[in-house]
């Protein structure tokens, strides 16, 4: 799979153990299992990360090494994956689909609000549009992270497919 893309891509181990929030981790964090490109720690990794993009507490990046640590996945990936998708030009059109998605499971009408941030908008502008906001992250989280594992996977074992059998080709002709 695009493992040479990846290799190329992602950054050392060693300039994320550099971070703050990667140092939290301690020695745990220098395990080589959450450094290699294997098909299944990328794969998870991947759909992770797009789960973890739907929380909708500033805590992404905790979150998002944590369940590398937790589940043996590779850290840049899920690390990365939550990045791209939850900074801050993309936070607000995802956590808006996501309260759209919510209320089309709720059947509750659309409010129509405007986001102000001081804490009198907390907490009286956010009420009537909680219940939509967390069942469609709760539902995004898991559609897009059972979508992006599959996608990422199914595109992994294609490649890798068309690649023995170009491989395997020269040999048999």
């Amino acid at each position: 799979m695009p493992r040479r893309l990846l290799e190329r891509i992602l950054p050392a181990p060693h300039a994320l153990q550099d971070r703050w929030v990667v140092r939290l981790f301690g020695a745990r964090i220098a395990d080589p299992q959450l450094w290699t490109l294997h098909r299944r720690a990328v794969t998870y990794a991947f759909g992770a990360g797009l789960a973890i993009c739907f929380v909708p507490l500033p805590v992404h990046l905790l979150l998002a090494v944590s369940a590398a640590l937790i589940w043996r996945l590779n850290i840049p990936v899920t690390y990365g994956t939550t990045w791209i998708l939850t900074n801050p030009f993309t936070a607000v059109p995802v956590y808006y689909m996501a309260y759209r998605v919510g209320a089309a499971i709720l059947h509750t009408p659309r409010q129509h609000f405007r986001f102000v941030a001081d804490w009198r908008w907390f907490r009286h502008g956010l009420l009537p549009v909680w219940q939509p906001f967390v069942v469609g992250c709760i539902a995004c989280a898991v559609l897009f992270g059972l979508l992006g594992w599959l996608s990422l996977e199914m595109l992994w074992r294609w490649q890798v497919r068309s690649r023995y059998r170009t491989r395997r080709a020269p040999q048999s002709a």
